[in-house]
Parts: structure tokens; sequence; C-alpha cells
């Protein structure tokens, strides 16, 4: 309890770095750029139109309203990616201010996630324009987003934790990850639908080893179906955000007094 107490005041002392450099991010990632901060909407809503062009050919007749169904799973996806993908060279990004000023490591990969989250609910005010231009219904159960996003940020939040200690000590876990996150999309129901899988096995891999699935499967609950997400997805969600937390804090702690050797 005492060490639980240690970490709050901490992070607490910490907060308004933490706030210097979400704000960082977001200004280099639209550094020079003429939009700005509109290019959080334009960017995922032309990648959208693309998408929804070429794949609505193949499911026009399978999934309604194509363009909301699959912004709805790529957003989360962008997510995920982005998110996780800074996060693990936040550590090795930052190695020059840490060998000179003392502060927490764990503040730059927290940092990471937390801006590209901030990016995210930019994003969708794109999602409210296609659903405004394909005609698709609001519901009530709309305004429960921020309760999956919440999940899925504790869920990078962790993962970004434990890809970021793990980069410190094996750079080529960027190169393997990658790949990875290409695996990973393919193996989310983002451009197709789950009831067009007949293999057991894949459903039960889709369904029960996919972390992504379970966020994305609530988060088009509320949006796209327009009702509340079943109690096995639902809680799910947050089990494995937790779950993926305390392994990706555990291992951070455990490692952080090593990076100083290697960065």
């Amino acid at each position: 309890m005492n060490l639980l107490k240690y970490r709050i005041k901490t992070f607490c002392k910490y907060k308004d770095l933490v706030k210097e450099l979400v704000q960082r991010d977001l200004k280099l990632k639209y550094r020079r750029s003429f939009l700005g901060y509109l290019w959080s909407i334009l960017n995922p809503l032309l990648v959208m139109i693309i998408m929804a062009v070429v794949f609505s050919q193949i499911f026009k007749k399978k999934i309604v309203n194509f363009p909301v169904y699959l912004f709805t799973g790529r957003m989360l996806y962008d997510f995920l990616k982005q998110s996780t993908t800074g996060a693990m060279k936040s550590v090795v990004g930052n190695a020059s201010l840490l060998k000179k000023v003392y502060m927490p490591k764990y503040i730059f990969t927290f940092a990471k996630v937390t801006s590209c989250m901030v990016d995210m609910v930019f994003s969708m005010g794109a999602l409210v324009i296609v659903m405004i231009l394909t005609r698709a219904p609001f519901y009530w159960e709309f305004l429960l987003c921020p309760v999956v996003i919440l999940q899925l940020y504790i869920f990078c939040c962790g993962l970004g934790f434990f890809l970021a200690q793990l980069n410190v000590f094996f750079r080529d876990v960027q190169y393997i990850y990658n790949a990875v996150l290409t695996g990973w999309m393919y193996m989310t129901p983002i451009v197709y639908s789950i009831d067009m899988i007949d293999s057991r096995e894949l459903l039960f891999v889709i369904k029960g080893l996919n972390p992504l699935y379970y966020y994305v499967a609530q988060f088009r609950d509320l949006i796209y179906y327009g009702r509340l997400p079943g109690p096995r997805i639902f809680w799910g969600g947050w089990l494995i955000a937790f779950l993926m937390l305390a392994i990706g804090v555990w291992s951070f702690q455990r490692a952080k007094d090593k990076f100083i050797l290697y960065i």
C-alpha cells in the first residue's frame, strides 16, 4: 500500500511533465502542417474512403453500411498500432534526456500512449462525418464509447510498457512487432464480419486469443448495432486491459534500473 501511495505521489509530482510531453508529441506531429489538428480528422477520413470504396465491392451484399462498419474497427486498430509503436521507442528515443536528468522513465511511455489517445479522440469527428454522410442512425449507446476507449487505453499502456523495456535490450523487437501488427490486423474482424468465418478453430483464435476483438466488438455494438455489449466481451475487455497493464508495469519496473547501461 505504501508503495502504491509512493507511485501515485511521484506521478502527481511529474504530471506537468506528462502534459508537456503530450503537447510536444501533438505539436511535432502537426508541425508545418497547413491543416494542423484538422488533419487528425481528414487523414482517417481519406483512408476510410479509399478502403471503403475497395472493400465495399467485396462485402456490399453481406455488410450493411460498410463505411461505418469499417471505420469502427479501423480506428481502434490505428490507435493500438500508433500508440504501442510509439511507446516501444519512447525510452530509447529519449536516451539523451534520461542520461542528463533524473525522472521516472515510465513518463515517456505513458505520455506517448496518452498523446495517441488524444489524437484518436479528435478522429471521432471523422466517424461522425461518415455516419452523417451514410445516414447511419445515432444510438444513445454512442455516449458510452469512452468506456471502450478507456479499456483500450489501459491495454495499450500495459503493452507499451512491455514493449518499451523489451526494445531497450533487443532493438530488433520493433521489426518483429511490425510483422505482428500486420497479422493482428488480419486476425481482427475489421474489413470482414465474424459471421463470414466457418472454421471453429479460427473463430476460437479470434474470439478467445485476440485482445483487440473485445474492444472492436464492444465499439461496434455501441455505434454500429446500437446495443449494449454482452457481459463476456465487456468484462473480458476490462480483465485483459488490467492484466496487460500489470504485466507491462511489472516488466518495466523490473528492468528500468538496467536501462542506463543499454540506451
